[in-house]
This record gives C-alpha cells, sequence and structure tokens, in this order.
C-alpha cells in the first residue's frame, strides 16, 4: 500500500489532536483556578455524574449489540453483583466493581448460550 492511502487518516489524527488539545490546555490552565469547593465545581460533577448514570441506564434499559441477546434481569442482576462488588471491595473497590458485573454478565450469557 502506497503512502497516499493513509493521509485521510493522518489527517484525521492531527485535526483530532488540534481540536481537543486546545481545550486540555485550557482545562488545566482554568482548573488551577477554580476552588474545588465551589457550586460551579459541584454542578459541574453533578452534571457529569447524571450524564454517566443515563449512558449506564440507556445500556440497561435499551441494550445494543451483544446486550440485546440478555434479558433484562440478567442485566439488573450484573449491576447489582457489581454494585455490591464496589461497597465492598476496599482498595480496589472501582476495578472490582467493574470487573465483577462483567464476569457477572459474561458467565450469564455464556449459561444462557446467547
Amino acid at each position: 500500500m502506497s503512502f497516499e492511502g493513509y493521509w485521510p487518516y493522518v489527517y484525521i489524527a492531527v485535526a483530532g489532536w488540534l481540536a481537543t488539545d486546545f481545550w486540555r490546555w485550557a482545562g488545566v490552565l482554568v482548573g488551577n483556578r477554580i476552588d474545588e469547593r465551589s457550586e460551579l465545581l459541584n454542578w459541574v460533577r453533578a452534571v457529569a455524574t447524571a450524564l454517566v448514570a443515563a449512558v449506564i441506564a440507556k445500556m440497561i434499559f435499551f441494550p445494543t449489540g451483544t446486550l440485546t441477546s440478555s434479558p433484562l434481569w440478567l442485566r439488573l442482576g450484573a449491576v447489582g453483583f457489581g454494585a455490591a462488588a464496589f461497597f465492598l471491595g476496599g482498595r480496589f473497590r472501582q476495578i472490582l466493581g467493574i470487573a465483577a458485573a462483567m464476569a457477572f454478565l459474561a458467565a450469564g450469557l455464556a449459561l444462557l448460550g446467547a
């Protein structure tokens, strides 16, 4: 394959880097000046948490891809099992919660033959 075939990929990589790098540096510069206990930062955290919760809820109740072959009770069970592992996890609670939910879901799909 000649180098001509790579130009679209180079363009996408450079354009993507330029588009996001400015905002990263702006975040670093502005972030140093924001008080961690400010109402603005509390609002930003609340919005970010709500967006993550909305994406997870969408994946549970309106799945796409492989998840469409899994029943709702299995998806809800995986969330519950992951949450229990998270709260009992100790030092590595985030990794443990995610891994436990994934393992529960994978085992359930394997048992159901999906």
